[in-house]
Order: C-alpha cells, then structure tokens, then sequence
C-alpha cells in the first residue's frame, strides 16, 4: 500500500526492514504559536475536550470555538452500555466539563462541520456559517455502524451517543428478549447489562472467535466463556441474513437457518469514523484521517485526534485507528502540542495502547498491541477461574498484557510493554525533523 503526500517540502525515504516512511513529512510549516490567535477544535466529545483543556494547559490564550454535532455538552461514553443502561446513573453523571474550568470555549453545539477548505482557512457548519481560524484540530470521532436494510424498523438500535443509550434503555425497559448483533466489547457490554436486568440475551458473532482480532483465539474465547457462565446463549461463526418485522422487530434470521425471536436488537458491528466531510480537504484519509506519530497531517495548522484519525503507531508498526477511552483522552494533548509547535514540531506520542472493559461483574483490561504469531502465556491464575493475567511475547519481549481480574499485577506488566524491535527504527525517524509522509506501512483498526 503506497500513500502519496502532497508536500511543499522535500521529503526523505527512510526505509527500516522494507519499511518505507518519510519523516516529518507533517511538519506544520506555517504554524507558530504567535500566529494562531483562533483555533476550531471539530468535535465535542472526550477528545475533544482534552485538546481544549490542553491548549489551556499548555498556554494558548487566543480564541477557541468547539464545534460538536450533537447538541449535549461533552459527556462520559463508558458508562453508556453499563451502569447508564441499568439505571445505575443519570445524564448528569455522565458531565465531563467541570463547572469551575476556566476554558473559554465558545461552544456550537448542536452544529455540524460539513466542509473544511484549508485554503481560505474556512470550517463551513451545516446550517450555512463559515468560520475562519488559524488552526484546526479535528476529533470527530467515529458513529456507529448499521446493518442495511434495517432503517425505519423499530426495536433495532445501536449505541455509539447518548440519544442511542436514552433509547436503548427505554426499549429494553419493557422487553423480554435482547438479540446482540456482534461479540465486540460494546455488543459484550450490553449483553453484560441486559442480563443484570433480568432479559433473556442471545449473542450473534459471525467470526469463529469473539474478540479473536485484538486478543487472539485462545484469551478471546476465555474472554467470551463470561458469555455462557451467566445464561447468556452465544452463537459464533454465522452471520445475519436479515432482521424481520412489520414496522418493529419480530426475528433475526441468521445465514444458517436459525430464526431468533426479537424484542429489541442491538447491532455492535463496529464504528466508522466520521471523515466524510473531509473529502475534498486534500488532506490524506485511509480509514480516518492520516497522521504520523505526532498527531500532524499532510496538510499546516490541522492536527487529528481521538476516533477519527489514523496514526502512525510504533507499537503496532503501522497506522492505526484506535477507539479507546484512553486514547482519546491521551492523545490530544500530542495533537495540542504538535499544533502550537509549528515548525519545530511536536512531541511523540508514546504511550503504551490501552482499554478495558467491564462484563458480568468482571474487569477485562488490556495493553499493548497484538498480531499474529505472538506466544501467549498465563504468568499467573487460571482462564477457567476467570481470573489471570497473560503476556503476548514477540522476539523475546513482551507487546502486550490481558488481564481478567487482576488489576494490580496488570498495573505492574503494563509497565513492561514495549516498542516493538521492528518500528524502533521508524519511531526514532519522526524526531529528526525532515519532511514526513507514510508509505507501504501496514494499516490496523483497532476493535
């Protein structure tokens, strides 16, 4: 895979194990703090959020305008499919913005951007306003997937916002039968709470393995045994042929043959980043919004961040889009940084991939990234005690650490995580300062 960067500069080809990448290619050539005396940050959410508290933090003192599609202010997304669903918390648990904050943020919310033209430095919103900046950050994360064919069909719901959450919990209020489309940590997620409040719950996962891409086989299906030791039915390696209903939900019938009877279904089939919008902005999109290491793009004074972009990850040796609440609330401050530097460049961002999950009553954690052929080993507990902690080793070090109800020893191997051999190389590159680009770098999504 070859990705071409339109770039003023001249760009140096650094190769590392047949490797191909153009360092600092992203280098945002006509940026300076002095000169940014407006910035738009795109998108409201938690990434969102986290640059405009970072800008703060780190010294900007010019406008901010924060731009976020849907009109609630920034709240918490974990909770959504857990205590939120079960009524363990409320909207206003879920605020992210401190009240006593000093941000200065003038926020358009309820406003989506629906055009950038970097040219004229313009962000065009969908009710007509243009608003002109120096800078841009873009965060506007990912929504979430449907199944065709089943728009208008009431009972079928996703949950990615808080309008889906408010509306998946008034529909499973009075049903008896929850239909889980996808064995993901959402689709898990919801199963986990469904269950607690009493709905019999059948989990459909089309691949073999729930989990089998971030996990592997083996702690993917320890994982999923959370499934069945709580009356949970699971049926993995078939997918959905179609969800039937006259005007609401009735069935889903899956490839096989089988018919499942339906109140409500939740389809967790994954997010897609919301990067539409960018189409015609020249700047480089593959699965989000292309950038190195540092959070720059192929284009000055825009940097992205959170769900929608698409980093170069040195612990994944390739792009990478992540969707994790950690990240989100990390990386920004990279992208901050990045933004405000201007030609001296950012910093790295190096922090070691991470995320978790609560189901049944117990807590998933993992860190790291895997890939295939790594060995797996339990270093202590057991999977069928569902409590244990395994490492993923690659060359003779540790890439990543699962853990299943042994937060204290994951705090501790969490430490151990580390770059793997092959992109240490590459991650060395982006601090020379040269002109940067991404080249025949394999590319990931994470789950």
């Amino acid at each position: 895979m070859t990705l071409s960067h339109p770039n003023p500069l001249d760009g140096v080809l650094v190769r590392v194990d047949s490797v191909a990448y153009h360092s600092n290619c992203f280098l945002l050539h006509n940026g300076g703090r002095a000169m940014m005396r407006r910035i738009a940050v795109v998108g409201a959410s938690l990434a969102g959020l986290s640059a405009v508290r970072a800008l703060r933090r780190q010294s900007y003192d010019g406008q901010i305008i924060g731009i976020g599609a849907e009109r609630h202010e920034p709240y918490d997304r974990p909770p959504l499919s857990k205590d939120f669903l079960t009524g363990r918390c409320t909207e206003a648990d879920l605020a992210l913005r401190d009240p006593d904050e000093a941000l200065e943020v003038d926020w358009r919310l309820g406003a989506a951007a629906v055009r950038l033209d970097h040219h004229r430095r313009t962000i065009i919103l969908d009710g007509g306003q243009e608003i002109r900046v120096d800078g841009v950050v873009l965060a506007t994360g990912a929504r979430a997937r449907r199944l065709p064919g089943t728009e208008g069909l009431a009972g079928v719901h996703t949950l990615r916002t808080l309008d889906d959450a408010v509306g998946l919990r008034a529909a499973l209020s009075g049903a008896e039968r929850l239909v889980v489309v996808g064995a993901g940590f959402i689709g898990a997620e919801v199963a986990s709470s469904a269950r607690s409040l009493g709905l019999d719950v059948t989990v459909v996962e089309a691949l073999p393995t729930p989990l089998a891409g971030p996990l592997g086989a083996q702690m993917g299906s320890a994982c999923a045994a959370l499934h069945a030791d709580h009356g949970v039915r699971l049926i993995t390696g078939t997918g959905v042929a179609r969800i039937t209903g006259r005007g609401r939900v009735e069935a889903v019938e899956l490839l096989d043959g089988t018919r499942l009877p339906a109140d409500v279904v939740l389809v967790g089939v994954g997010a897609q980043p919301n990067v539409e919008w960018l189409a015609d902005s020249g700047l480089e999109i593959l699965g989000g919004v292309v950038t190195d290491a540092t959070c720059a793009t192929n284009l000055p004074n825009i940097v992205a961040t959170g769900d929608c972009a698409a980093p170069f990850n040195p612990y994944a040796d390739g792009i990478v889009r992540s969707e994790h609440w950690t990240h989100a609330l990390e990386q920004p401050a990279t992208a901050v940084a990045t933004l405000l530097a201007g030609r001296h460049g950012g910093p790295l961002h190096t922090a070691v991939p991470y995320f978790w999950s609560d189901q049944y009553g117990v807590r998933i954690q993992f860190a790291g990234h895997r890939r295939e052929g790594d060995t797996v080993r339990i270093v202590e507990g057991a999977t069928e005690d569902r409590s244990f902690l395994a490492v993923y080793e690659r060359d003779g070090r540790t890439v990543a650490v699962l853990a299943m109800n042994k937060p204290k020893l994951f705090t501790r191997w969490r430490r151990q995580v580390h770059i793997p051999d092959r992109a240490r190389g590459l991650h060395a590159v982006a601090r020379t300062g040269f002109p940067s680009g991404v080249s025949n770098l394999p590319q990931q999504e994470s789950a």
